[in-house]
């Protein structure tokens, strides 16, 4: 247990249209203090987003994510957002927001390796 850390997470969503609430995952976003530690990891399945709406550009929702990606990162691609401290980048990137890609609330957990449990949610919630 002593080799735990906690971690928050937020899930990824894709929301076609606003004003109906529909949504479905796309990625998960996990940030862990004690590691050091903000990743994201997306994929778009073009056949669900094709269901929910023909009018969406599956491209341009990727560039968004990449964007994202770049925050987390915290290179300077990533613009002013990408160089607060990785606290600060995680809450940016939780915030509620009313546009078409917008994040779950956020969790908590306990876990020895971020990136083992990123790629667990990731495949809980998105796959």
């Amino acid at each position: 247990m002593q080799d735990k850390v906690t971690y928050e997470y937020a899930v990824l969503r894709i929301v076609p249209k606003v004003e109906r609430e529909e949504f479905f995952n796309v990625g998960v976003l996990l940030f862990s203090k004690r590691k050091n530690f903000l990743d994201v990891k997306y994929t778009i399945d073009k056949k669900k987003l094709e269901a929910f709406s023909d009018t969406l550009d599956i491209q341009d929702l990727k560039n968004h994510l990449d964007a994202w990606k770049l925050v987390c990162d915290g290179v300077k691609e990533g613009g002013t957002i990408a160089q607060f401290e990785i606290s600060d980048r995680f809450r940016w990137l939780a915030a509620a927001r009313s546009t078409i890609i917008q994040s779950s609330k956020t969790h908590s957990g306990l876990c020895c390796d971020p990136k083992d449990e990123l790629e667990h949610l990731f495949k809980t919630f998105v796959l």
